[in-house]
């Protein structure tokens, strides 16, 4: 851990792993095991920075750590320079056949080094600023022009860099001609609306839209312009790039046979169109279980959809292709649980009030203990126990170390699971486990393992 986190960053991670899920960034102090990745995707990272785009299927069962590797990769744009945002598929909320939702989805949830989610509208002035800078460059005689001057070539440039889209889309340039000439007079009102427009939301104030000229109502096909759009202002706006992030793509399994069928051609239309060099700059990742790409209710359902994500993986999973279209998480092992307990250990003693105490206290043993405690208190399954795992590990024991002079886990510390901190399938993994009625202390439970 090179330099290590800012104790902010490092406060962050810690918060989220204490409330059992898994931090926004940080990530990289940590990955273990996601090594034999990064060579492939950077080289995806890069091809996209250079104006190509790419798609990345990820595969895993739970506590696999699919969302801690696509926010692992995420973190890994951001530190390139690209802008991120990570979209949770749902039937209800934000149904996949529905690209509109997805759309606004998008720009909700969008961040940058500089802006957590939403930066959207920062993104926005911040391209609008570098199209007046770009516009002065070409012409350096409006260095001394007035503001309209510069607002009007800004406007002819902003006409140029968005021709492709403006054919498809014009509402979407419209919108943004219109919102920087309500910054200009200035008119937040109209402005604040029209942002809210070319964010994909429905009930911007009519007003403001009929006054740039916009009519009906953003569609499934509009949204895959607005997209374009969004893509040209990041990069003009020096994001090279969004890495967009959908998850849980499996619920789709659990919806009506007619919509999940949209919802699956809708995918096979997004990755078409990413194949076709529509969306330059966009790295599209979605997740799922091995059910949703290998089981009847899947994207077995779609053909074409089910051809464009086929992957060996009949092989040893050593041998697994990184560069693949799909690629496969195998989960935790033993060992690898308890390197990241480790790391996490390490990570909170560098910002424990003693940190000497807390190490020596909560030594390698010890981290191992808790480790064989809990994946034996879930049946045994090691996939399953990483989330348990660091919260019991930071919330239940590094706390009280930390706190307490005279707390010592071995003596003073027995580990119990309560259903109600414990997700649907590890409630599973624990009724069928080791679990007795009464605790058992971290360090008196031995499990035979390989």
């Amino acid at each position: 851990m090179t330099g290590g986190p800012s104790p902010r960053r490092r406060r962050e991670v810690i918060d989220a792993l204490r409330r059992g899920t898994v931090p926004v960034s940080g990530l990289d102090q940590l990955a273990v095991g996601l090594d034999r990745f990064l060579p492939a995707l950077d080289a995806d990272l890069a091809a996209v920075e250079a104006g190509g785009s790419a798609f990345k299927a990820v595969r895993g069962e739970y506590g696999a750590g699919k969302t801690f590797f696509t926010r692992f990769l995420a973190e890994r744009a951001l530190r390139r320079g690209f802008a991120a945002a990570e979209v949770q598929i749902s039937e209800t909320q934000t149904p996949l056949h529905r690209l509109e939702t997805v759309y606004r989805r998008i720009t909700e949830s969008l961040r940058t080094t500089s802006y957590p989610p939403s930066a959207f509208r920062p993104v926005l002035d911040s391209w609008l600023f570098t199209l007046e800078s770009d516009a002065v460059a070409t012409d350096p005689a409006l260095a001394d022009a007035e503001h309209e001057a510069v607002a009007a070539a800004a406007g002819r440039l902003l006409e140029r860099r968005l021709d492709a889209v403006t054919r498809q889309t014009p509402g979407f340039a419209q919108a943004l001609r219109a919102y920087s000439a309500a910054l200009g007079r200035p008119d937040p009102a109209a402005a604040d609306a029209l942002a809210a427009w070319l964010g994909g939301q429905p009930h911007a104030a009519a007003a403001a839209r009929r006054s740039a000229g916009i009519r009906g109502d953003l569609d499934h096909f509009g949204a895959m312009s607005y997209l374009q759009g969004l893509l040209v202002v990041l990069r003009d706006a020096g994001h090279p790039g969004l890495i967009l992030v959908l998850d849980e793509v499996e619920t789709l399994q659990r919806v009506r046979g007619d919509v999940r069928d949209k919802a699956f051609n809708a995918l096979r239309q997004l990755i078409d169109e990413i194949d076709s060099g529509r969306y330059p700059g966009l790295f599209l990742v979605i997740t799922g279980t091995p059910s949703f790409y290998d089981g009847p209710s899947g994207i077995a359902r779609l053909a074409p959809l089910a051809q464009r994500l086929a992957t060996d993986f009949s092989t040893d999973p050593r041998f697994d292709n990184p560069r693949a279209v799909q690629i496969r998480l195998s989960g935790f092992d033993r060992a690898a649980l308890i390197e990241l307990g480790v790391k996490v250990r390490d990570l909170y003693v560098a910002g424990a009030q003693d940190p000497g105490h807390v190490a020596a206290i909560v030594d390698d043993s010890y981290v191992t203990d808790l480790a064989d405690a809990v994946t034996g208190s879930l049946g045994g399954k090691i996939g399953i126990a990483p989330r348990v795992f660091l919260k019991k590990l930071v919330a239940d024991v590094l706390d009280r170390t930390d706190q307490f002079a005279d707390f010592d886990p071995r003596r003073h510390y027995a580990l119990t699971l309560d259903e109600a901190e414990l997700s649907e399938t590890e409630r599973s993994a624990a009724a069928g486990g080791t679990r007795s009625t009464s605790p058992a202390r971290a360090a008196d439970v031995h499990l035979d393992l390989p």
